[in-house]
């Protein structure tokens, strides 16, 4: 057994080594500002030895706020181009408790909705809670009525202990609380989760104007918050149904535009249905891919257990309980028709992993190409509760450290592919990618992806919250995303990825977390990369205001800020609505 001396003598060692690497690190991020193209530039040996910092609790952006009904005007640094002309509008979770009750994960919390509204080089921003019924209930009875993703709503106390037991039987209220994004259909702004409901909003004001129910317009029980656009306004997503015919994955078609100006979701049909592997246990997906003639769905290996779903409130569990990693299955591509609403016969599979967030998908040469954010581990979802993600030190380290890692990968589905297809043979006929599209004996063609990052990327925490010149480029073949950098729970980064060079480009202060970029083209742009990248900078420093961050998306580089002396939570999406 080690004395008490040594034992001493060990941590006053380990202390020296800790100040030691801390002042060495230091230094090294000293000589990056000095050295030009160095801050850009992907770590060396030497620097990732040492890149091994203690997180920083974020505790302080996963608390309650008060909304800023107000416009107020933010104090300018910089340049905000005046060619910037509209509302850069976000949505996340503002309220994590009603009265002595809390939420248990970050899904849980009530969306608040952002705007940033840009006036020729001005800026100003306000806040509001959506009014949603789950809210006022809350709000109304002080405490936590209605049960939301991660956090199962006890029993009214003032029940008898017969009666509260028999509430476990009642079905349970739907949440409402749309959370999630904004979502645009025939030129309405909606916000949005992953349940039945959205709510029309003005996109000057943030009010309310109505409520509006998928399953009044199309058999479906609820849609994702991340549909996609044609170029003729017409929207596509996807809602799965639960029915006595079974579980089916929907593909949802919208119109563009409306016939009369009350009109919400008439007109939208169901395009294609699609049985799931496992009817009792259909995938979660959060969004899906979309190219110019073809929905890319991911039936990915996070399961929907409708059993445990259906009797977590008897069981006294959330519904977050109810969805498991189960990497036995494959994970498997369907590709669907738009133009006529067929799925398309291939079988195209690859190895189990989860993706939250599609980055793009094109066609070329007979195939379609399709980019990720991929994980090769299904169970971050139940990583994000609150009591980890508020955690300081070590412990914070300890979980973080668990979460897997996002990366961007892109994968070739060769689209004719029939009984007279080679056995054995990469069925990828594109010379600027090393994804393999290869069939087996079986007739499925299995599918490995290409990396679209470098070796090191690891170093930054991989990428999620993806984003393209969308407007311009969606659908279509295209050179540039754009990313948080994951270092920690939330992102503390933004990134630049060039998918032909795999180059990368970064932004980053310490001490601060900038929310999902947001790409805005400059008028009659002709390069992909022409225009900027809006995103929301908070700190958990409480002297350190919140900002708009103006960047170059083609440099990279910033252009200005606009500061704010509002406390923001992390929230989780957004739109940029011109003016």
């Amino acid at each position: 057994m080690p004395s008490s001396e040594q034992r001493m003598f060990s941590k006053i060692a380990l202390s020296a080594v800790s100040i030691l690497l801390a002042n060495l690190r230091h230094l090294l991020s000293s000589l990056m500002q000095f050295v030009p193209g160095l801050k850009n530039s992907l770590p060396s040996p030497l620097e990732e030895q040492f890149t091994l910092p203690t997180l920083q609790c974020i505790s302080p952006l996963l608390q309650t706020v008060e909304e800023t009904p107000e416009p107020i005007p933010a104090k300018i640094k910089g340049h905000i181009p005046g060619w910037i002309n509209g509302n850069l509008l976000r949505n996340g979770p503002g309220k994590f408790e009603f009265g002595e009750e809390k939420y248990n994960h970050w899904f849980d919390g009530m969306a608040l909705l952002h705007q940033f509204q840009l006036r020729n080089g001005t800026v100003t921003y306000q806040s509001k809670f959506l009014q949603s019924n789950s809210y006022l209930i809350n709000n109304q009875h002080n405490r936590i009525v209605v049960s939301e993703f991660g956090t199962l709503a006890m029993p009214d106390p003032c029940k008898s202990v017969f009666a509260r037991f028999m509430s476990r039987f009642d079905p349970p209220k739907p949440s409402d609380n749309a959370n999630v994004s904004y979502v645009v259909y025939k030129g309405d702004y909606y916000v949005t989760g992953e349940n039945n409901c959205m709510y029309k909003v003005d996109p000057e004001t943030l009010e309310m104007k109505e409520k509006v129910d998928w399953t009044k317009f199309v058999a479906v029980n609820g849609a994702t918050a991340h549909p996609h656009y044609a170029p003729d306004g017409t929207a596509y997503n996807m809602g799965n149904s639960y029915g006595k015919f079974g579980t089916t994955y929907n593909i949802i078609e919208v119109p563009p535009q409306k016939s009369n100006c009350n009109e919400t979701l008439e007109g939208a049909k169901v395009l294609c249905s699609i049985a799931p592997t496992d009817n009792m246990k259909p995938s979660y997906y959060h969004s899906f891919g979309m190219s110019e003639n073809y929905i890319i769905f991911i039936e990915q290996p996070i399961k929907l257990n409708l059993l445990r779903i259906i009797t977590s409130k008897f069981r006294g569990k959330p519904i977050s309980e109810g969805i498991n990693w189960e990497p036995q299955y494959n994970t498997r591509f369907h590709v669907v028709d738009k133009r006529t609403g067929k799925v398309l016969p291939g079988q195209w599979y690859t190895k189990p992993f989860v993706t939250f967030h599609q980055i793009n998908a094109f066609e070329d040469r007979g195939c379609v190409v399709l980019d990720l954010c991929c994980q090769d581990d299904g169970k971050t979802l139940a990583v994000y509760k609150l009591q980890n993600m508020r955690k300081s030190g070590a412990d914070l380290d300890q979980i973080f450290g668990s979460v897997a890692r996002t990366f961007p990968r892109r994968f070739v589905l060769p689209l004719k592919v029939n009984s007279d297809t080679p056995v054995g043979k990469n069925l990828n006929p594109l010379s600027y990618t090393s994804a393999k599209a290869v069939k087996d004996s079986d007739g499925k063609v299995w599918c490995t992806h290409e990396n679209l990052h470098p070796d090191g990327f690891e170093n930054f925490g991989g990428l999620e919250f993806p984003q393209i010149n969308y407007s311009q480029y969606s659908g279509r073949k295209y050179r540039y995303f754009y990313g948080c950098g994951f270092r920690h729970f939330i992102g503390d980064s933004l990134m630049k990825v060039d998918v032909e060079t795999k180059n990368f480009k970064i932004w980053q202060e310490d001490g601060s977390y900038p929310s999902e970029p947001v790409f805005v083209p400059v008028p009659n742009a002709t390069a992909e990369d022409s225009g900027v990248i809006l995103s929301v900078v908070i700190s958990p420093d409480e002297n350190r205001s919140a900002f708009l961050l103006v960047l170059d998306a083609e440099t990279f580089r910033e252009l200005g800020r606009a500061e704010v002396p509002v406390q923001m939570p992390y929230g989780f999406h957004g739109i940029f609505s011109s003016r």
